[in-house]
């Protein structure tokens, strides 16, 4: 045995709950396929090292690292050492809007690219432990409390050396910056989504919910995020699918209604185009998910 273990779909939180932060304190688990989440993702990497394959390209890394990406894109882990630790916190897209950074960097990260700093910070450590438990607690000062400090945070790798990570990290950028107005718009749209992705919405009510009309709404939504909004629902329905798969008692049918597709044609289509397979093929191989090693 080597010491390093797989990660298993069907003990994940993340895909059921895209509009709660979940974080956690482990050891990375190797992924036998991509893997995809409607939130962002914060890796802080305690010791060892870790691979991601990303869209179009190979991230790695080591300890002390601090990393931010979007999970919507498809990513797997492909190696870590045998004792890598890491803390890793899922932000619901709407936290990741309040994040002030540049618009050409969050246009970045929402395409595919990985922010990481340049270099270990010694409070990092300390800080994401605390962090950690406090975003697990349930106390929702505690919770607060640690989002604005973890928030600021990753604010302040803009501010210092870093590194961006990508398939083409030349580039242009972007020449339309998004303003605070527009932001807020978004991070309400988010919110509505999060709570009613399994019903039967459309633009204009997501749109009432952010009190803009559903015109400006799918404008403004896809020069934030680069998704349309019939897009993004259908990936939150896709992460949640990707869960409810894992369970051995739930047809593909039954899948499909739960996660809130109309139709069972409609989820096949959406889910081969999402992950290069169907949802039967998905389905059997997350069954045979290797069990830990190691541990």
């Amino acid at each position: 045995m080597d010491g390093k273990r797989y990660w298993d779909l069907r003990a994940s939180e993340v895909e059921r709950r895209p509009g709660t932060v979940v974080a956690l304190c482990e050891q990375p688990g190797l992924m036998v396929a991509p893997h995809w989440h409607a939130q962002a993702e914060v890796n802080y990497v305690l010791r060892g090292r870790m691979e991601y394959r990303m869209e179009g390209y190979h991230a790695v890394l080591g300890a002390g690292d601090l990393a931010l990406f979007w999970g919507g894109m498809p990513h797997r882990v492909v190696d870590t050492d045998a004792d890598t630790l890491y803390q890793v916190v899922h932000l619901p897209l709407f936290h990741f809007f309040r994040l002030r950074l540049s618009a050409e960097l969050q246009r970045r990260i929402m395409r595919g690219a990985t922010l990481v700093t340049d270099g270990p910070q010694a409070e990092d450590g300390f800080a994401f432990g605390r962090w950690g438990q406090a975003l697990s607690s349930g106390n929702l000062r505690r919770v607060g409390h640690a989002l604005d400090e973890l928030l600021l945070r990753l604010e302040r790798i803009e501010l210092e050396p870093h590194r961006l990570i990508d398939i083409d990290s030349a580039r242009p950028a972007p020449p339309d910056p998004a303003d605070s107005p527009t932001l807020d718009s978004v991070r309400r749209m988010c919110v509505f989504i999060a709570a009613n992705f399994r019903d039967d919405i459309d633009s204009a009510a997501i749109a009432a919910a952010a009190d803009i009309h559903p015109n400006y709404a799918m404008t403004v939504f896809k020069r934030c995020t680069g998704l349309s909004l019939s897009a993004y629902v259908s990936l939150l329905r896709l992460s949640y699918a990707q869960a409810l798969l894992a369970d051995d008692g739930a047809s593909v049918l039954q899948v499909a209604l739960e996660s809130g597709f109309g139709s069972l044609s409609a989820f096949n289509k959406c889910f081969r185009k999402k992950a290069g397979m169907t949802p039967s093929e998905f389905k059997r191989e997350h069954r045979a998910v290797p069990s830990l090693t190691g541990t």
